[in-house]
């Protein structure tokens, strides 16, 4: 598999995140995204027209949104990450799958305005944010009651990769994760998977070090 690549990108992150807690091989392929827009050169536009990455290319198949490489990535080496089975499980990570578009247009406008000075209302997209947010860590938090630890149960899912990246690089587009304990601890949890990756920005847990957000009486009373 070909994957159209730039090491900045969280939904190109996802991808190879991805691939990296499931074992598979990918061929990257480097994108002069910025500055040179490469991804809307006529090599790029051939394979997306929207001309947008990542892009998955695997054979004759060409895949162009994060969250269907993410599916189809599961489906061919990994079938456990698209849950039990369950109708329920899969529309509940279908679910997730389409909130994680939201994370996109709002943290990663807000995220795009401040470091590539892409246009945008940086106090609307910061706002949409915060909802999002809000929306998250409530889920998290019920999750958390039930002694779960990600988005659709106790094992990880693609829900949670999907939605995983945006989140953690909110500060960059100005929303701070300091008054969510939930999705905090939700990051971590991803974090200490096996087969984790780095992205600049994004960091490995080193010993798994506490949070240091987190005080023992947030933490004791959060999961009471």
């Amino acid at each position: 598999m070909i994957l159209y690549d730039y090491i900045l990108s969280p939904s190109c992150y996802k991808a190879r995140l991805m691939a990296a807690l499931t074992g598979l091989k990918l061929t990257l392929r480097a994108v002069d995204f910025h500055p040179g827009a490469e991804h809307r050169g006529p090599e790029l536009l051939a394979l997306n027209p929207a001309g947008s990455i990542p892009i998955l290319v695997d054979g004759d198949l060409v895949l162009t949104e994060s969250s269907a490489i993410l599916v189809y990535i599961a489906s061919k080496v990994a079938p456990a990450w698209l849950g039990t089975g369950e109708p329920s499980t899969a529309a509940r990570i279908q679910q997730w799958l389409s909130f994680s578009a939201r994370l996109t247009a709002s943290l990663g406008g807000a995220r795009l305005h401040e470091m590539l000075h892409r246009p945008g209302d940086i106090d609307t997209l910061r706002a949409s944010g915060v909802i999002a947010f809000r929306e998250l860590e409530a889920a998290l938090f019920e999750q958390r009651l039930k002694g779960e630890a990600f988005l659709v149960g106790n094992t990880a899912t693609v829900a949670d990769i999907a939605c995983f990246p945006y989140v953690a690089l909110a500060p960059d587009g100005g929303v701070s994760l300091d008054f969510y304990p939930s999705i905090r601890l939700w990051m971590r949890a991803i974090r200490s998977l096996e087969g984790f990756i780095e992205m600049p920005g994004i960091h490995r847990l080193h010993e798994l070090k506490p949070d240091p957000h987190e005080t023992p009486a947030l933490t004791e009373t959060a999961e009471a």
